[in-house]
C-alpha cells in the first residue's frame, strides 16, 4: 500500500518562509511526477507546482518567483520550499504522485496525502 504523509504547514507572519515535506512509502517502483496542490476554504484544488523524475519543473503563475520545488534523488519525496509567503496562500496544501508504478499493480496510479495546514497571518 502506498501511503503519501506531508509535514512542515503552520503558521506564518507574512513575508515568511515554510518548507514542507512530503515523503511516499511503499513498495513503489517509480513516480512519473510529483506535485503540491492546494485548496483554499470554498475553492476547489489546484496546481501549485510540480516536478516529473526528469527534473522538469512547473509552477503556477501565483507561485512563480516564491515556492520552489525540489525532489529528492531516490525520487520518493518531494519538497516545497515556499517563500515570501503572503495571506492568500493560506489552504491546505497536498501531495500528489503522479502515474506510481507500485509492485503487484498491471496499472500506475494516482495517490494523494492527507493534506497540511498552511496560514499566512499577522
Amino acid at each position: 500500500q502506498v501511503q503519501l504523509v506531508e509535514s512542515g504547514g503552520g503558521l506564518v507572519q507574512p513575508g515568511g518562509s515554510l518548507r514542507l515535506s512530503c515523503v511516499a512509502s511503499g513498495c513503489i517502483i517509480s513516480i512519473y511526477r510529483m506535485d503540491w496542490y492546494l485548496q483554499a476554504p470554498g475553492k476547489q484544488r489546484e496546481l501549485v507546482a510540480s516536478i516529473t523524475y526528469q527534473g522538469r519543473t512547473n509552477y503556477a503563475d501565483s507561485v512563480k518567483g516564491r515556492f520552489t520545488i525540489i525532489r529528492d534523488g531516490a525520487q520518493k519525496a518531494v519538497t516545497l520550499q515556499m517563500d515570501s509567503l503572503k495571506p492568500e496562500d493560506t489552504a491546505i496544501y497536498y501531495c500528489h504522485a503522479y502515474k506510481t508504478v507500485v509492485c503487484g499493480h498491471e496499472h500506475d496510479e494516482d495517490y494523494w496525502g492527507q493534506g497540511t495546514q498552511v496560514t499566512v497571518s499577522s
